[in-house]
């Protein structure tokens, strides 16, 4: 069941790590696109395709970023904590301070939507809202940055190594149910390519 952005086929939910990732190549690409809006226009008309990439990459932040965040930490990090594989000792050490980081970038994302809505609604924006836009898209350029290398470089492999398979088939579960994804087909799919053993693929409800 592979999720398709444009033309590229992108990880499914048999493959929640790497899905996450994903999601992060996704982050860095709306982000990109609200900073060269709002650097090129500076708070003036729009025109179609700035408009386009505005509307589209707040919606993204709203609506698709904060079920990224339940992700890890519902389903990723809860079970890094429970495995009590000493390999997850360093990365563990990191969660909290990501998961710091999700309250930091959630609030800033609230003040980016009311004022990129402003904007859109109204057609201008003035002087010292755009600065301030400009201001907190800058921050979370450098958030993102240092949290998706963390994840992506440390957290990650850890848990590639520390999870097993029913560990990660539940992950990718409670992924899908965020996003109401057909649970049917969706174990269907996952049980061709990990065979069942005894307590795979026992959906756990996401808190």
């Amino acid at each position: 069941m592979p999720i398709t952005i444009g033309s590229k086929t992108e990880s499914d939910y048999s493959n929640p790590l790497g899905l996450l990732s994903d999601c992060h190549r996704r982050i860095e690409r709306f982000l990109n696109a609200l900073i060269l809006v709002t650097n090129r226009a500076r708070g003036g008309e729009l025109d179609k395709d700035q408009r386009n990439a505005l509307e589209v990459g707040l919606r993204y932040f709203r609506e698709a970023a904060p079920k990224h965040t339940l992700d890890e930490e519902e389903s990723l990090f809860p079970r890094m904590h429970a495995c009590g594989d000493a390999r997850a000792r360093s990365a563990i050490a990191l969660l909290d301070a990501l998961r710091a980081d999700h309250v930091v970038v959630d609030a800033e994302h609230t003040v980016i939507d009311a004022l990129g809505k402003r904007w859109l609604s109204r057609g201008v924006l003035s002087a010292q809202a755009v600065e301030r836009l400009a201001q907190l898209l800058d921050q979370l350029h450098l958030t993102y940055q240092r949290h998706i290398a963390i994840e992506d470089q440390e957290v990650f492999p850890v848990a590639r190594q520390i999870l097993d398979r029913a560990e990660l088939t539940n992950v990718g579960l409670e992924m899908a149910m965020r996003r109401s994804i057909n649970l049917t087909a969706l174990e269907s799919h996952l049980r061709i390519l990990a065979p069942r053993k005894k307590n795979d693929f026992i959906i756990s409800t996401p808190r």
